[in-house]
């Protein structure tokens, strides 16, 4: 079945974006429903069009997508079928964006510098979304750029517990990689049962993107397996730098844990080819082949997405599921 009931007066209804269909599909499977069937495709000058092959009217419409590469083509796809939803009638729309897009232009740096981050809220609300659903933003206070609710879920009970069962026996330090992650550095820590932290300090050029100028470890990191985490990998060459350095101050062995594996060229290839003993993600993104290695683990957030969209939908707790995370 592609709907839900409750008290034959409420129907939850899984649409999917097509730049990452596997994921909503394995959300329905927890769920126990189908994603919706529905026309999208292209036109020749690159127009996009959708329309949902069943009716909407009256349902609680859940939109599924993943912004991945070509991100701009997949934001304008979540656009649009939003606004197909809102003009079928549909009761409440809530976009999922596991990764929210334009997530790193949060502030401004210098003056004449775009928000997109709070574009992209305003955008999903001008389209009809009446709730937004994410994974780790990158700041906190992208919550306040929606100007309705924000569900903000959190993947460190899965990375922590993943490294908890897989290194129980080896002494763990988790480092920032760089001192605004520090305080994630601490819950990840705390949820390794108190483990010491380290962090990173360095410096960037700002008119250069993604690229470290200079860095230094702060904290006693010699002898012990160290855990850089952080909410995303790019293109690995700060984290990459920082498994080097923390090599060079007595490191036994560096893993990565992070939630959202982005890995713009050439970060596979860094990866691949560091000293990095293992990378663990989630799969708030599609790894295409070319992207995988050896050395990575991605682990699935369908199943707390799927918890959390049941809560929306129950009028339960969507809190309950932040596991005490503030």
């Amino acid at each position: 079945m592609s709907t839900l009931e409750v008290a034959g007066r409420k129907s939850l209804m899984l649409f999917s974006g097509r730049a990452f269909p596997e994921l909503a599909a394995e959300i329905a499977g927890q769920l126990g429903v189908t994603v919706t069937p529905m026309t999208a495709r292209d036109f020749a000058n690159g127009e996009i069009f959708v329309r949902p092959e069943e009716s909407v009217r009256g349902s609680d419409a859940f939109v599924i997508q993943s912004h991945t590469v070509p991100i701009n083509h997949w934001v304008m796809e979540t656009l649009i079928l939003v606004d197909a939803l809102k003009r079928a009638s549909a009761k409440r729309i809530t976009v999922v964006a596991p990764f929210y897009p334009y997530s790193r232009q949060d502030k401004k740096h210098r003056g004449r510098e775009p928000i997109s981050a709070r574009l992209m809220a305003d955008l999903l609300k001008t389209a009809g979304a009446h709730r937004i659903m994410s994974i780790d933003l990158h700041t906190a206070q992208i919550q306040g750029f929606f100007d309705g609710p924000v569900d903000h879920l959190f993947a460190l009970p899965l990375l922590s517990d993943y490294v908890k069962r897989t290194y129980a026996n080896e002494p763990i330090t988790v480092v920032s990689p760089d001192t605004g992650r520090v305080r994630a550095a601490e819950q990840f820590a705390d949820r390794l049962g108190g483990v010491p932290i380290a962090f990173i300090h360095k410096t960037r050029d700002i008119n250069v993107a993604n690229e470290v100028v200079a860095n230094r470890v702060v904290g006693d990191v010699a002898g012990r397996l160290c855990l850089l985490a952080d909410d995303m990998i790019d293109t690995a060459g700060s984290v990459v730098k920082a498994a080097d350095l923390l090599y060079e101050e007595g490191a036994a062995d560096v893993i990565m844990a992070a939630t959202h594996g982005i890995f713009s060229e050439p970060a596979a290839d860094r990866l691949k080819n560091s000293r990095v003993r293992e990378v663990i993600i989630t799969n708030t993104l599609p790894i295409r082949p070319e992207q995988q290695f050896d050395k990575l683990t991605v682990l699935s957030i369908a199943p707390m997405i799927a918890r959390a969209i049941n809560e929306v939908f129950t009028d339960g707790s969507v809190t309950s599921l932040f596991d005490g995370r503030s």
